[in-house]
């Protein structure tokens, strides 16, 4: 069975232990870093969410797996609001796939 993991600050993965998401804390970028490497090396891993303030510092990490069915990389706002990052990742993945903006449309 496929399992959804959260990666992010303190505040920001507390509310996901209640949603039975698999929860990790990370006190930094480079934790969060190797986080994303040793979960999306379990095949049991679909989805890892990842908060908007570690996955705009490790980008390069999360581009690793851009082109993997699983796991899916989902970037959400984390503890303290949004930053945009995720939207702009969003953007980009549609552009890609679509061939054009479809969203925004600016």
């Amino acid at each position: 069975m496929h399992k959804i993991a959260m990666i992010g600050d303190r505040d920001s993965v507390l509310g996901f232990m209640a949603l039975g998401f698999a929860v990790y804390e990370a006190i930094d970028a480079d934790a969060a870093a190797t986080l994303l490497h040793t979960l999306a090396r379990d095949p049991d891993n679909a989805v890892i969410f990842i908060s908007e303030q570690y996955a705009a510092q490790i980008e390069a990490d999360m581009a690793r797996y851009k082109d993997t069915p699983l796991p899916a990389i989902v970037t959400i706002p984390g503890a303290n609001g949004a930053t945009g990052y995720g939207m702009r990742a969003i953007k980009s993945a549609v552009e890609r796939a679509v061939g054009a903006d479809i969203l925004f449309k600016e």
